[in-house]
């Protein structure tokens, strides 16, 4: 390839003696600078520039002034594109009939952020140099949101938008100071989390404080009580350590666990199938504690500036996870691959659901694993772990409604199948998911082969003889009945999800 990682950053090697003494990467530690800079700012914007004492132009001006500059110190002249991606989609946004606005700037934000992605291809392949790519593909995400969400609100009626759509329409056109402050304010640049445009605003305007309202006032015909966000010095301090923990266990345990070791001809000659499973569940989660430290940091900066606050629980405790990325908890402990792409990069999920799953007729969930696929790049390991991703969960639709119903006619039963959904999950993730971390279409191919492409097999057969043998069993009168018309235990309601990877079970 043309140049190294190293040479194809172009950010500022100001720190370049701090990079020499703790043995990090110059991008690495630009990129440390740059969030616990944000963590710091981020409280002097709560505490200095808070809505009830600050206009919205001043927070606006801060956020965008200060994400610019870390934009430029972290990425130099590729900083450009920062600018010129949203400058493009918000004169499209300006320009054309609110009726196809969208589909144009989402086309146009994804052949330019196409463009990027091939560009770092050729010219740093299979790098994990920090570069423009990663805010770009969250720019990505706001100015399409945005678009389709001025589009819901200038020209559709409310009866015709879903609920999501509805929280999120915007009924007229942003400023620009408006508009590049959403997209570059400091707190989520970096990394994300995609904020949606309302609930930008919302914080900027102090609308978030109105979260609860006085049952008694309103009773009595006054004004609701404003109830002020609760400090969210405890939530950031938990969150800054949680992510520092993933990154040391990241930084201590990846190396005994390289992905790269799957290529070696030891492994896929000399290991047992159990071992392979095993050690692709091993290096898998290990990468993604990089993801949980950025995303843990990420939420506590948002937090930080009093962004994220979400209301009150039944008990009385804040919740600060409006903006949250990651739930790593819950995603490690998935009881399937639909629970563990709800807790996986939440955001994004957010975003496809809004831009593609809500708004299609047919062939929703092929259309948001595409469109996702294309968003990441050009790789081919991205494309065989979403093609995966959308056999999985076709086939763990069918085996969730065939099989399932077996298992609620006891508590003990649907332990066991919870227990042994988790078990099966952990497998089943490790074995698409390595392809997205090792990037190659040979070598994950040639894995697959030496793993007898059993979850493939076992995928095709759910999707296609499952459903057979149940009707069979349905026509013969053999015990099918039973398990659907047995009231289940513990089950508040047994019919199966079925409407996509994106929705939520009630």
């Amino acid at each position: 390839m043309a140049s190294s990682g190293h040479d194809y950053y172009d950010g500022f090697r100001t720190f370049s003696w701090v990079s020499d003494l703790i043995g990090l990467p110059i991008d690495q530690v630009n990129f440390l600078i740059t969030q616990f800079t944000a963590l710091g700012l981020a409280g002097f914007l709560r505490l200095s520039l808070d809505p009830t004492s600050s206009s919205p132009s001043s927070r606006h001006l801060f956020g965008l002034v200060i994400g610019l500059m870390l934009g430029y110190f972290s990425f130099g002249k590729q900083a450009m594109h920062l600018a010129g991606l949203p400058a493009i989609c918000y004169a499209a946004m300006r320009t054309l009939d609110p009726h196809h606005m969208q589909r144009v700037v989402l086309a146009v934000a994804l052949i330019y952020l196409s463009c990027i992605h091939f560009h770092r291809q050729m010219y740093d392949y299979g790098s994990y140099t920090l570069d423009i790519t990663g805010p770009l593909m969250v720019i990505t995400q706001k100015v399409t949101s945005l678009a389709y969400s001025v589009h819901d609100g200038l020209t559709c009626k409310e009866e015709e938008l879903t609920p999501t759509q509805r929280d999120h329409a915007v009924q007229k056109m942003p400023t620009m100071l408006e508009y590049f402050s959403y997209i570059f304010h400091f707190q989520a640049l970096m990394v994300g989390p995609i904020i949606f445009y309302r609930d930008y605003i919302d914080f900027i305007h102090g609308r978030g404080h109105k979260l609860l309202t006085n049952a008694s006032d309103e009773q009595n015909g006054q004004v609701n009580k404003i109830i002020m966000e609760p400090s969210p010095n405890v939530v950031v301090i938990k969150k800054v350590i949680a992510s520092l923990i993933c990154a040391l266990i990241f930084i201590i345990l990846l190396p005994s666990y390289p992905i790269k070791k799957i290529k070696d001809e030891e492994f896929l000659n000399n290991t047992s199938m159990l071992y392979k499973y095993w050690y692709l569940i091993l290096s898998t989660m290990l990468i993604r504690f990089k993801y949980y430290h950025a995303w843990l940091f990420a939420d506590a900066i948002c937090n930080n500036s009093g962004l994220g606050f979400n209301g009150y629980r039944e008990d009385g405790t804040a919740r600060w996870d409006l903006v949250s990325n990651v739930d790593a908890i819950k995603f490690e402990t998935a009881l399937s691959l639909k629970d563990a792409i709800q807790a996986w990069n939440k955001g994004t999920n957010r975003w496809l659901r809004m831009i593609v799953y809500e708004r299609v007729k047919h062939n929703k969930t092929i259309l948001t694993y595409g469109l996702s696929a294309l968003w990441h790049g050009f790789y081919p390991g991205y494309y065989l772990t979403f093609a995966n991703g959308a056999l999985i969960t076709f086939a763990s639709r069918s085996i969730r409604r065939c099989i399932r119903p077996y298992f609620l006619t006891s508590k003990t039963k649907k332990v066991l199948y919870d227990i042994i959904t988790m078990v099966i999950t952990r497998f089943i993730l490790a074995y698409i998911i390595f392809s997205f971390i090792l990037l190659e279409f040979r070598a994950s191919i040639i894995l697959y082969l030496n793993m007898y492409l059993a979850p493939h097999l076992i995928g095709m057969s759910a999707i296609l003889v499952l459903p057979l043998l149940t009707r069979t069993r349905e026509a013969n009168g053999s015990g099918t009945s039973k398990a659907k018309h047995d009231k289940p235990v513990g089950e508040l309601r047994t019919t199966a999800n079925t409407n996509g990877h994106m929705h939520k079970s009630k």
